[in-house]
């Protein structure tokens, strides 16, 4: 990545059901930095293509549709929400097809190109908390304030289920690790938290007190 952030960048890196969502907004919340949920921008993608009819194994066609859309980002309540075409897509972020092809879509190098140059723009404007796979590897690797969150499988099953989600777990962490394109790996500069035994708020506490060991000025 050329160039420093303009503003300061939290990563918070972790697979599905580590929590890094519920943490993330939290200690945007506490700091008072915009939370951004790279997750949710994927998702949005990957609604976006299957609404359209397209195959999501088709790699080519899903680059030349991309190319034309109007990607967005809005400011709502501490919270970058991506808008495509000028649509807030929240509320299907996290219907089944969409976990069922969401990390598959993922994967295309165009739509990775597209959502990093996304986010790199949030942070020319805005302090931020940042929540994903590749945060701290490849969106913004230059960043001192790296976390890796992370729970055991079972935790984390069980998490999912409890938020009526049918996604399997397994699956998503194979797909995600595996991938030629960006793979969840830990930075090697991150600092790793378990959080299967932990709240939210003891998480965001402790992520607090590591941060101000390096100084970020709270």
């Amino acid at each position: 990545m050329q160039g420093q952030p303009s503003y300061r960048v939290i990563a918070i890196d972790g697979p599905a059901a580590s929590g890094k969502s519920s943490v993330a907004r939290e200690l945007a919340r506490r700091l008072n930095f915009v939370y951004v949920n790279s997750g949710a921008m994927y998702r949005a993608v990957t609604w976006t293509v299957l609404d359209r009819g397209i195959d999501p194994a088709d790699k080519g066609a899903i680059a030349k549709f991309i190319s034309d859309l109007r990607v967005a980002g809005r400011l709502i309540d501490g919270e970058f929400r991506l808008l495509i075409d000028d649509v807030d897509l929240t509320a299907h972020l996290h219907d089944d097809r969409v976990n069922a092809q969401v990390s598959r879509i993922s994967t295309v190098p165009e739509v990775r190109k597209l959502l990093l140059q996304r986010m790199r723009d949030y942070v020319t404007k805005h302090d931020l908390v940042i929540e994903g796979r590749d945060i701290g590897t490849v969106v913004f690797p230059d960043t001192p304030y790296k976390f890796y969150v992370d729970a055991s499988l079972e935790v984390r099953a069980q998490r999912r289920a409890a938020q009526g989600l049918r996604d399997e777990i397994a699956q998503r962490d194979r797909a995600d690790s595996s991938r030629a394109a960006s793979p969840l790996i830990v930075a090697k500069d991150a600092e790793v938290i378990d959080t299967s035994h932990l709240t939210v708020s003891q998480v965001v506490d402790e992520i607090v007190k590591r941060l101000r060991a390096k100084n970020l000025t709270i």
